[in-house]
């Protein structure tokens, strides 16, 4: 274990992260609910950074973290996990994240449209759904799909993404608009991974800067997770935030 990092330092880089549906965890919604409960609690327990949730849970958080005076951040996911609706339907869902008082909005790209070579959708899509944001004093991730895109696309739409911020946005926001590397949810063919890896970490800080990079799916130990904040991310999304702040090692593909 590194005697650099201690466990509460890497603690405050761990969102801890729950966004299956009931269906999707082969739970009824009521069962489904105690999960998010405890993920919840859990998080405030543990003194992480943030707990990332669905947005019909978003309420539900802030009223725990309320009653146990709790310092945790609430993050939800926008247009997710495919990222194709249209910039109306993101902005009705900002919206309402923002008024249940989520504290992080964390947008799907829309890469398939950035593939297809619709550069101007995308810019749209970035620089309304991140002046919504900053405007409310929230922060901002706009997550690009990874395991979706070519070395080249990480490389163009990471820097698309910090050109529409640098150019409409001030220095002093920057901070707080994040390129985030994966759903978690994105199925690859093979087994090949889905999430961050070094590689693609790598190209992200490259051409996001000065842009923070969140890295989300793959970070599956302590190692992983100091690996990641060694190379320069600023936060690190999970579903095993405990047992990689207790130095484990986690099967979990997110």
């Amino acid at each position: 274990m590194s005697q650099f990092y201690t466990i509460m330092n890497v603690k405050q880089y761990l969102d801890s992260t729950y966004l299956k549906t009931a269906s999707q965890a082969g739970l009824s919604e009521a069962e489904n609910t105690i999960v998010v409960k405890n993920a919840i609690q859990e998080a405030i327990t543990e003194g992480f950074k943030l707990i990332m949730i669905r947005l019909e849970h978003v309420v539900l958080a802030k009223e725990m973290i309320s009653k146990a005076n709790s310092a945790l951040l609430v993050g939800t996911v926008i247009d997710f996990p495919e990222g194709k609706e249209n910039l109306e339907a993101k902005i009705k869902e900002a919206n309402k994240a923002i008024e249940d008082g989520a504290d992080d909005l964390d947008f799907v790209c829309n890469y398939e449209a950035f593939k297809n070579g619709e550069t101007d959708l995308v810019k749209q899509e970035i620089l309304i759904g991140t002046q919504i944001g900053l405007a409310n004093n929230k922060t901002v991730k706009w997550i690009i799909e990874v395991a979706a895109l070519t070395d080249k696309e990480i490389i163009q739409l990471s820097a698309l993404i910090k050109n529409v911020v640098m150019s409409h946005f001030k220095e002093d926001d920057y901070a707080s608009v994040f390129v985030k590397s994966s759903t978690g949810f994105y199925k690859t063919e093979n087994d090949l991974p889905n999430g961050a890896t070094v590689p693609t970490i790598i190209m992200m800080l490259e051409n996001a800067s000065p842009l923070p990079v969140k890295a989300a799916g793959g970070v599956r130990s302590y190692d992983d997770a100091i690996e990641m904040i060694r190379l320069g991310v600023k936060r690190i999304g999970t579903s095993a935030a405990k047992a990689i702040a207790n130095g484990e090692n986690t099967t979990n593909q997110y």
